[in-house]
């Protein structure tokens, strides 16, 4: 197998691995993979001082309108995020987690970081630049083909322009 194929088969089982460890916290909370997903995108959006509006988000996660609205309501229903005005346009509305949310998920996933930290310990800043790097293209390429995919999809096709 080449290093390539090899790269592949592991980022294949740890999408596995990440998928279950995430369902385990979806299940004990009562949300949809697509309510974590969404939670996710809004904590980020947070973390990057960019706001995120339900337009961006619903073409963030591939969904209709009426899917992201419905979406939002129960987000909003178990208190995990708010709507507010954009401070600097208060014509648009932009998402926010709420700070219980944030401690919840924090609880629960902050062991899974422990453990990454401590997987990574063994390896010098330079080889982690190099780990990093293939991430990142491994994003990009695994992206790339998501949008490539969804016009293939009744749902894409729905939101694509």
């Amino acid at each position: 197998m080449s290093g390539a194929e090899e790269l592949i088969v592991l980022l294949r089982q740890f999408n596995v691995e990440g998928d279950r460890f995430v369902d385990v916290f979806v299940r004990a909370h009562g949300l949809h993979r697509t309510d974590m997903n969404a939670v996710a995108h809004v904590w980020r959006a947070a973390e990057e001082r960019e706001p995120l509006t339900a337009g961006e988000l619903a073409r963030r996660l591939s969904l209709s309108p009426a899917a992201t609205t419905a979406l939002l309501a129960r987000l909003e229903r178990a208190g995990h995020i708010e709507r507010r005005p954009d401070p600097a346009d208060r014509r648009r509305i932009v998402l926010h987690m709420r700070p219980s949310a944030q401690e919840l998920a924090h609880a629960f996933f902050a062991p899974l970081g422990a453990h990454l930290r401590a997987a990574f310990s063994q390896y010098t800043r330079e080889e982690l630049d190099i780990a990093a790097d293939v991430l990142k293209k491994a994003l990009q390429a695994t992206t790339q083909a998501a949008d490539e995919a969804a016009p293939l999809t009744s749902e894409g096709a729905a939101i694509r322009p």
